[in-house]
C-alpha cells in the first residue's frame, strides 16, 4: 500500500494539471453541497463575513484558483519551450492552497489572516512565475495573462482586506472584480485552446489548418472586460457600469460564433468551448441589464457567468487537457458527455432558483438540484479520468 501510494504521489507530482485539477474537481464538487448544509449551520465561526461572501470567495478562489494553478504551471512552461514545474514545488502550492480551504470550509474570521496569507502566496508564485518566464523567455504573448492574474491577486488582497477589517463594501466589489478577472483569463485561455483543438477535430492528421480564428475576435473579449473593471475601479455609475459590461458581454457571445464549423460543430469539444464563451457573455448580459435597473436578478447573472461560462470551460480543459496530457486521443466517452450535461443542467437550475422570489432559501428544490448535478458533473469527471492522471509515465504525447 505504501508503495503504491508513493508511485501514486509521484505521478500527481509530474506535471501540475495532475495535481491540481483532481483538487479542483473535488473541492467543485463538495463546496456547493456543503455551502446548502453549512449555510443552515450559519457558519457558526464567522462573526464579520457573511456566509454568502464565503461562499462566493470559495467557489472562486478556491474551485477555480486550483484549477488555475494546474492550467498556468501546465500550459505556460509547454506554451515557452521549458521544464515545466514539478515534484516538491507543487506540493507546497497545493498546501498553501489547501491552507486557504480550510479556513474557508470553516468559516472562521478568528483565522482570516492565516488563510489571506496561503491565498496570496500562491496566487503571488503565479505572477512571479509568469513575469520571469516573460522576461527570461521573451514570451510577449503572456503579458495578458500576467496582467489578469496580477489583477487576482490584487482583487483577492483587497478582498481579504475587507474581510479582516469588516469592510464588506470593499470585500463585495472586490470579489466582483475577481469574478472579471477570471472571466479575463477565461477569454485568453479559450483564444489560445480553440484553435488547435478545432484544427485537430477537422484534420485529425494535423496536416493542415483549415480553421484560422478571426484576428478581431480573439482578444476583442478581454479587452471590453478591463474597460468593465476600469469602471467599477473608477467609481462609474451604475448605468454606466451597466453599458459596459453589456459590450463585454456582447463581445463573448461574438466570440462563440466561431464554434459554428460545420458538421463538426456537434463535437463535444467544440460545444463545451464555444458554450463557455456564450455562458459568460449572457452572464455579463445579464449583469449589465441589472446594472441598468431592468427586472433581472443580479445574481442570475452572476451564476449564470460563474458556474456557466467559468465552470463550463473549467470543465472543457479538464476534459481536453486531461487527455492530452496523459497520451489518450481526443475524444469523450459518454459519461464525460455526461457530465457536460449535467453542469449546464445545475447552472440553469440555480439560474431558475435567483428567479423564483417565492423560494429564497438556498436549501429550496432547486437549489438543491442545482448543487447535485453542478457536483455530479465534477465527479464523473474525475471518476473517469483519475485512472490517467494518477498513473506514471504514460505514453505522454503532449498536445
Amino acid at each position: 500500500m505504501g508503495e503504491r501510494l508513493r508511485a501514486t504521489a509521484a505521478a500527481l507530482g509530474d506535471e501540475a494539471l495532475r495535481l491540481f485539477f483532481p483538487l479542483a474537481a473535488i473541492h467543485a464538487a463538495a463546496w456547493p453541497l456543503l455551502w446548502v448544509v453549512v449555510h443552515r449551520l450559519d457558519l457558526t465561526l464567522a462573526r464579520t463575513v457573511p456566509p454568502s461572501m464565503w461562499h462566493g470567495h470559495e467557489m472562486l478562489i478556491g474551485a477555480f484558483g486550483a484549477a488555475l494553478l494546474g492550467f498556468i504551471f501546465t500550459a505556460v512552461p509547454e506554451w515557452s519551450n521549458q521544464d515545466r514545474p514539478r515534484g516538491r514545488g507543487l506540493f507546497i502550492l497545493a498546501g498553501l492552497w489547501g491552507v486557504g480551504r480550510l479556513v474557508g470550509l470553516l468559516g472562521a474570521d478568528v483565522l482570516g489572516a492565516l488563510g489571506a496569507a496561503a491565498d496570496l502566496a500562491w496566487l503571488g508564485a503565479i505572477v512571479v512565475f509568469l513575469t520571469l518566464t516573460a522576461v527570461r523567455q521573451r514570451a510577449l504573448g503572456l503579458r495578458g495573462f500576467l496582467f489578469w492574474i496580477a489583477a487576482l491577486w490584487l482583487a483577492e488582497a483587497a478582498a481579504r482586506y475587507g474581510f479582516l477589517t469588516g469592510d464588506l463594501q470593499l470585500a463585495r466589489t472586490a470579489l466582483w472584480l475577481a469574478v472579471l478577472a477570471f472571466t479575463g483569463v477565461l477569454g485568453l485561455a479559450l483564444a489560445r485552446i480553440t484553435p488547435p483543438i478545432t484544427n485537430r477535430i477537422l484534420d485529425p492528421g494535423l496536416r493542415s489548418t483549415p480553421f484560422r480564428p478571426h484576428p478581431g475576435r480573439r482578444n476583442l473579449g478581454p479587452i471590453l472586460i478591463a474597460a468593465a473593471m476600469g469602471g467599477t475601479i473608477l467609481g462609474a455609475s451604475a448605468a454606466v457600469e451597466g453599458f459596459l459590461l453589456i459590450a463585454a458581454g456582447a463581445a463573448c457571445l461574438d466570440r462563440s460564433a466561431e464554434a459554428f464549423i460545420g458538421r463538426a460543430f456537434f463535437r463535444t469539444e467544440i460545444l463545451a468551448l464555444g458554450g463557455s464563451s456564450a455562458l459568460a457573455g449572457a452572464g455579463l448580459l445579464l449583469v449589465g441589464a441589472s446594472r441598468l435597473a431592468l427586472p433581472v436578478p443580479e445574481l442570475a447573472g452572476l451564476h449564470l457567468l460563474t458556474m456557466g461560462g467559468l465552470g463550463l470551460g473549467v470543465l472543457s480543459v479538464f476534459a481536453i487537457a486531461g487527455k492530452l496530457h496523459t497520451g489518450q486521443p481526443l475524444g469523450l466517452e459518454a459519461p464525460v458527455k455526461g457530465a457536460f450535461l449535467l453542469l449546464a443542467g445545475g447552472t440553469f437550475a440555480r439560474v431558475l432558483a435567483a428567479f423564483d422570489l417565492t423560494t429564497p432559501s438556498i436549501t429550496g428544490a432547486l437549489h438543491v438540484a442545482a448543487a447535485l448535478m453542478w457536483a455530479g458533473a465534477f465527479l464523473v469527471w474525475l471518476r473517469c479520468y483519475w485512472r490517467f492522471l494518477a498513473r506514471a509515465n504514460g505514453p505522454g504525447a503532449h498536445g
